[in-house]
């Protein structure tokens, strides 16, 4: 089975992307999503979260999302802690739902594959890049935010110019039905490949 990494910055579109692969019957794991709701449904996440963050991590039993944003925001080791909570609960969350596949391939959408190091879980990576301007645009209309936030997230990603040259297909998602002609290209050449 060969697993497509699919990431790009925020406001890229990679979901976008992610529901056009799925319309050829590529299975798509959002990890972003599993681990939102791994950290609502495991105890054991639960019990390490409140025991970095405090009681507050979690209000009326679900997550306390903006608490968390709001210390992790300017904590890279905060964050990190975080993510060695919840990426491996992810990562066995993926290999259990990899197992269950049928498809020539797999998508795993993931917002930041190259941050992390993770390449080397991955036989092929799509990188999903857009204009600054257009991607700003995207989150503060989806997420009802400023500006100047969207843009300090930006700067704490890897630039779209360091994830291409480590990319094996990129997605220029600037005109909708341009990226999807792309989308179906990349899809030809990854069953091609899973023919071999």
């Amino acid at each position: 089975m060969i697993i497509v990494g699919l990431t790009g910055g925020i406001g890229s579109g990679k979901t976008t992307i992610s529901k056009h692969l799925e319309s050829f019957g590529i299975p798509v794991y959002i990890a972003d999503k599993e681990a939102k709701a791994l950290m609502n449904r495991s105890k054991v996440i639960k019990r390490k979260l409140i025991k970095l963050f405090g009681k507050s991590a979690y209000k009326d039993e679900a997550l306390n999302r903006p608490y968390l944003a709001s210390k992790i925001f300017d904590d890279k080791a905060l964050l990190e802690k975080m993510n060695a909570i919840v990426h491996p609960k992810v990562a066995s969350h993926f290999k259990r739902w990899l197992k269950k596949q049928k498809a020539p391939y797999v998508i795993k959408e993931a917002a930041v594959i190259f941050e992390n190091h993770l390449e080397n879980q991955y036989n092929y990576i799509i990188t999903v890049v857009a204009d600054e301007n257009l991607r700003i645009e995207r989150v503060m209309k989806r997420d009802d935010t400023s500006k100047e936030k969207v843009e300090s997230i930006i700067s704490n990603q890897l630039s779209d110019e360091e994830k291409i040259k480590k990319s094996n297909f990129v997605i220029v998602n600037n005109d909708l039905d341009i990226a999807k002609r792309q989308v179906e290209k990349i899809h030809h050449q990854l069953l091609k490949i899973s023919d071999q």
